[in-house]
């Protein structure tokens, strides 16, 4: 399985993730890798780690998350692997559910989304976002 991380998913990607069928509800799991520093293009906040400076895109993220009726159902530091291998671990992981894929094209499309989005660039070094549907008996 070959796996890489990116910051932000290639037009096809994009185009064929958001073209899908609307099934409702879903989970999407971010698989997070941050830089030793954020690099952020105008120079500023350059006393902050990758971590940090993406932090205050999940602060923000969850607003908006919360404003369109989702939730962050969990977010955390990535610890140790139990099965598998893969060459770099992700450093955290952070759960958010979305009430349908419409609501989370027109998060991602925001003027909102637009203004702390330069947080989220100077930080994260890379990532996965796996798009998921709860199985029966889960919500």
């Amino acid at each position: 399985m070959k796996v890489v991380n990116a910051v932000y998913p290639p037009p096809e990607q994009a185009m064929a993730f958001f073209s899908a069928e609307e099934d409702g509800p879903f989970v999407m799991v971010n698989l997070l890798k941050f830089k030793p520093k954020a690099e952020y293009e105008d120079g500023s906040n350059s006393h902050l780690t990758g971590a940090e400076a993406y932090a205050l895109y999940g602060e923000g993220v969850a607003k908006l998350v919360q404003a369109l009726g989702g939730r962050i159902r969990y977010s955390g530091q990535v610890t140790s692997l139990m099965i598998g291998e893969v060459e770099d671990l992700w450093d955290a992981v952070a759960l958010a559910e979305y009430p349908s894929l419409a609501a989370f094209r027109a998060m991602a499309m925001s003027e909102d989304m637009g203004r702390i989005d330069r947080h989220r660039k100077a930080g994260l070094a890379g990532q996965l976002n796996i798009r998921t549907k709860a199985g029966a008996g889960f919500e």
